[in-house]
Parts: structure tokens; C-alpha cells; sequence
């Protein structure tokens, strides 16, 4: 059923527009979607770089449960986010969503976080790729160079894939993720079929009763687990899922691709690491998992298994896959983000911002501006840790401890925000003001929604009050002190820019978070 525009001033995206420029459509299936999106949540940097956090600090031996029950959340949020999905197709989705369910004014302001989100992203992962990379190199007998020297590598193979077509980086993401996840999944059946290490599987890793069972503390080194710590840090691993929606325009049917991909990749990434993060703890053992996750090489928990019960190959495979994985998650977070610059440019009322934010490429089809501007905002960034983040005796890496670690926190802070704002305007979207009927039903546009909601507001509970030990040696930096304002002023600047707007422009106050996808017929 269809809802005129007296019900709903929409921008419908048409060629007729010479303002209004628009995505290559039909450039990438429903496979490639999901593809960019578990890149963007990155399984084997998630799994090496948190799941020894969880273990150490968090649940212990019982991470593998909370995983299970993240992914119960999540299962729960995606069914009102798929509900929206197949109604509003907008390159921002959360900026498209919030907007058409909750108002423009915060619309505006979720529009503008979720952008400063994945751009911070790219930055963090920049770091990491760099970290990892940095210390493999030297590991296998090269040369010790500045990481800096490493991330402008990958900044500038970043910046080239975003420029071109979707399709481009879709397939070189399809190739990366089946990599990495080929060696996780080669790790973790090899520990299964070998029966775990000293305390056998470990099936009672896998209770979802235990989900909030919190590691035991060592009064010697100072440590109190805290459930709260391995919860977050849980869902911290499933950021990136989301961005399925962002692709909508450019996949060929995305009114049946993005409730379809939203599903399988949210899926996929709960079978493997709630898989990976059993057979890591079981490879090790209850005393030694607990042990190396809290020593000074937490990455053991998953190199050492790897070579003891694969192969010496395995161990080396695994480091240089890490650098490709992270990699891959910075160009996936490189296309949101320019995705998300373009959605907000296009509607801005300047038409010279119009004609840049909101640019396509004439062949490519894609946002080659926000992808240049995107690129130099990264550059920016990163050069600034290099150049006033200096290194310490006790955070001598500044790379994984500060760029990576403080713009992975005030990322994902907001949107683990955003998430919520979603889920009530699912709501207010079907039930507040009743559009498409056909669609609206009790269970899975308001309870699911409400559920999720609340669910993610816990979470973000869970960060602020965790917030110093998330950040971990890089808590004294004035970055650090700075990222709850940074959310803050952000979304000020937008509800203050939509309110402008509602008093001096109305008619482009009611386009914000508006313009969405005309056709709703599959894409050839």
C-alpha cells in the first residue's frame, strides 16, 4: 500500500532532479551486502582484540553464553529494524529511519552522529590495521617502522576502493572475509574435533543462565570481574552488522535484500563467535584462559591455540590475516561513512553543498566527494594521535591504545544510541502514526522494538559505567575526557540546525531524512 505524500512528504530520488543526484542502482546483490556488513563487524578482529577482554575482565569462561544472549538482543532489535527496512529505503538508514518515525529534529541530530560515528570508525581501524601490521612485520624478521608509515598505506587503498563503484570493494571485502573467517572456523572445528584442550569442550561455556556470570577476581592483581565489561564488549563485537541498510540503493531488490541481509549477517556473526569464543576458551582451559587474557599478550589466547593445535602455518596465517580483516572493516566503515555524508549532503538547502555532498560519479555511481572529504577527515585523525598523542611507559602503542581504543568507544557509544532511537521510532513509525497497516503487528513492530530498545539502553548503561576500563591505558588522554561531550555537542548541533531550519526554511525542514527510494520494483 502506498502512502501519498500528503501523509508523508517524501524526496522521491528521480533522474528529473539535476540537485537530487543518486546511487548507481542495481550494482550489488543480496550476497555482497552481507559481505560489507560482516566486514564491518570484522570477526577476527573482534574475536583477537575483545574476546581475551570478556575473558580476563569480564564473564570468563562463560563469554561464549553472552555472546548467546547478544545476540538474542540483537536478533530481537533486527525484526523492527527489517520492519522499517522494507518500507523507507535511504542510503542513512538510521538518519531515515529516526527521522520518518520520530521527527526531523532528532532525525537531524541522529543523522549527523551516525556520520561522525563510522568516520571515527575508519580512523580506529586504521590504527589497529596498523598495530597489527607494524608488529607482524617485525615478527617475521622485517624491518621496525613507524606505524604511521603503515597507516598512510592504508589510508591511500582505503581512499582508492571507496572512490569506485560499490561493486569494487564488494568483492574484494567478499574475498577478505571468507579468508578470515576460513581460518577462525579452521581453528575452532580442529579444537572441536581434537575434544578441547585440558578441561575437554567445556560445554557449560554455552549456558545462557551463566550469560551475566561475572569472572572471579584476583586480589593480588587488583582485577574485579565485571558481567557488565563481558556484555559490552559483546555487543561492542557486533557493530557494523547494521550497516546492511546503508546499501539499500545500490543493492538490486531492497525491499527484499536488506530485511533478508539484516537477518543473515546479525546470524552469521552470532554462529561464529559464539563458535570461535568456545572453542578459544576450551583450546586453553578454564585457569589458562583466565591466565593469558589478563597477561601483558592477550592476542595468545588465539595465537597460541592456533599453532599448538593447528600448525606453526596457522599461527603466521592467522597474523597476516588479523592485518587484512582490520583492513577490511576500515573500507567498510570508509563507504558508510561517505554513504552517510552523501545522505545528509543531498538534502542540505545550499545547492552548492548539494553539488558536492550529495554528488554521485557520473560512471562509477558513487559518493566520490564524501569519499575524498571522508578520506581526509581520516587523514586528519590519525595524523593528529601521530603528532600530539605522544607514547607512554605504560601505552608505548599508540596506535592500538589510543586511536584505536578511544574512537572505537565514541563510535560505538553512539551508536548504540542510534540503535535505540531506531527501535522507538519502529514504533512511533507503525503504531503512533499508523502507517502501512499492513505491516503493523503487535509482536514485531512494538514489543520486539521495545525490547530491543531497552536492551540497548542497558548497554550504553553498561559503557558509561565501565567507561575508564573500556578505554583502558588511553583513560588519561584528553580525547578520552572529551568523547562524552563530543556526543553530546554533536547532537545539539543538530537539533539546533533542524530547528533553524524550522523556523527559517519549513519546506526543507520537512524534507529532512525524506528522501527515499522511488521504485519499489526489483532492480536488473
Amino acid at each position: 500500500m502506498a502512502i501519498s505524500l500528503e501523509e508523508r512528504p517524501t524526496g522521491l530520488l528521480n533522474q528529473a532532479d539535476p540537485d537530487m543526484k543518486r546511487l548507481k542502482a542495481g550494482t550489488i546483490g543480496i550476497f555482497a551486502v552481507v559481505f560489507m556488513a560482516l566486514s564491518g563487524s570484522a570477526p577476527i578482529t573482534a574475536m583477537t582484540g575483545n574476546v581475551p577482554i570478556a575473558v580476563g575482565f569480564g564473564t570468563g569462561i562463560y563469554t561464549p553464553a553472552s555472546f548467546i544472549l547478544a545476540a538474542v538482543v540483537l536478533t530481537i532489535f533486527t525484526v523492527g529494524y527489517s520492519a522499517m527496512s522494507r518500507h523507507v529505503v535511504a542510503t542513512g538508514s538510521f538518519y531515515g529511519y529516526i527521522s520518518q518515525g520520530l521527527g526531523q529534529v532528532i532525525g537531524m541530530a541522529s543523522g549527523l552522529l551516525s556520520t561522525v560515528a563510522y568516520i571515527v570508525f575508519e580512523a580506529s581501524l586504521i590504527g589497529i590495521f596498523s598495530s597489527f601490521a607494524r608488529t607482524t612485520i617485525i615478527s617475521f624478521g622485517g624491518p621496525t617502522i613507524s606505524w604511521i608509515w603503515i597507516a598512510i598505506v592504508g589510508m591511500a587503498a582505503v581512499a582508492f576502493m571507496g572512490y569506485f563503484n560499490i561493486r569494487l570493494s564488494g568483492r574484494l571485502l567478499a574475498v577478505l572475509l571468507v579468508t578470515e573467517v576460513a581460518i577462525l572456523m579452521i581453528l575452532g572445528l580442529t579444537v572441536l574435533f581434537k575434544g578441547g584442550g585440558p578441561n575437554g569442550l567445556m560445554l557449560g561455556s554455552l549456558n545462557p543462565a551463566k550469560a551475566l556470570t561475572a569472572v572471579p577476581s584476583d586480589t593480588k592483581l587488583g582485577i574485579v570481574g565485571s558481567a557488565g565489561i563481558g556484555l559490552f564488549f559483546c555487543f561492542w563485537s557486533w557493530v557494523g552488522f547494521e550497516t546492511v541498510a546503508v546499501y539499500g540503493e545500490e543493492s538490486k531488490d531492497p525491499k527484499r535484500i536488506v530485511p533478508r541481509a539484516l537477518f543473515v549477517a546479525v546470524l552469521a556473526v552470532a554462529v561464529i563467535y559464539v563458535f570461535v569464543s568456545w572453542m578459544a576458551i576450551a583450546g586453553n582451559g578454564t585457569s589458562h584462559a583466565i591466565g593469558i587474557s589478563r597477561s601483558a599478550n592477550p592476542f595468545s589466547l588465539f595465537f597460541g591455540i592456533t599453532r599448538s593445535f593447528v600448525g606453526v602455518w596457522a599461527e603466521k596465517v592467522y597474523q597476516v590475516l588479523i592485518i587484512t580483516g582490520s583492513f577490511a572493516c576500515a573500507l567498510a566503515f570508509h563507504n558508510s561513512a561517505s554513504r552517510y555524508m552523501y545522505a545528509v549532503g543531498r538534502e542540505v538547502p545550499s545547492k552548492r553543498i548539494r553539488k558536492t555532498f550529495g554528488a554521485t560519479h557520473a560512471t562509477q555511481g558513487s559518493p566520490h566527494i564524501c569519499s575524498i572529504i571522508q578520506t581526509v577527515i581520516t587523514v586528519a585523525i590519525v595524523m593528529g594521535f601521530f603528532w600530539f598523542q605522544h607514547p607512554t611507559k605504560s601505552a608505548p602503542d599508540v596506535a592500538f591504545d589510543y586511536l584505536y581504543g578511544l574512537m572505537a568507544i565514541l563510535g560505538t557509544m553512539i551508536i548504540l544510541i542510534c540503535q535505540s532511537l531506531v527501535s522507538f521510532s519502529v514504533i512511533a513509525y507503525f503504531h503512533v502514526k499508523k502507517l502501512h497497516p499492513e505491516t503493523k503487528n503487535f509482536l514485531r513492530t512494538f514489543l520486539a522494538p521495545l525490547v530491543g530498545a531497552l536492551a540497548m539502553i542497558y548497554v550504553v548503561y553498561l559503557l558509561f559505567k565501565n567507561l575508564t576500563f573500556a578505554a583502558g591505558l588511553a583513560a588519561g588522554s584528553p580525547v578520552f575526557t572529551a568523547i562524552p561531550w563530543i556526543v553530546i555537542g554533536v547532537a545539539v548541533l543538530g537539533i539546533a540546525y533542524a530547528l533553524f531550519l524550522k523556523v527559517k526554511r519549513p519546506d526543507d525542514y520537512k524534507m529532512i531524512g525524506r528522501t527515499v527510494l522511488e521504485e519499489a520494483h526489483e532492480r536488473v
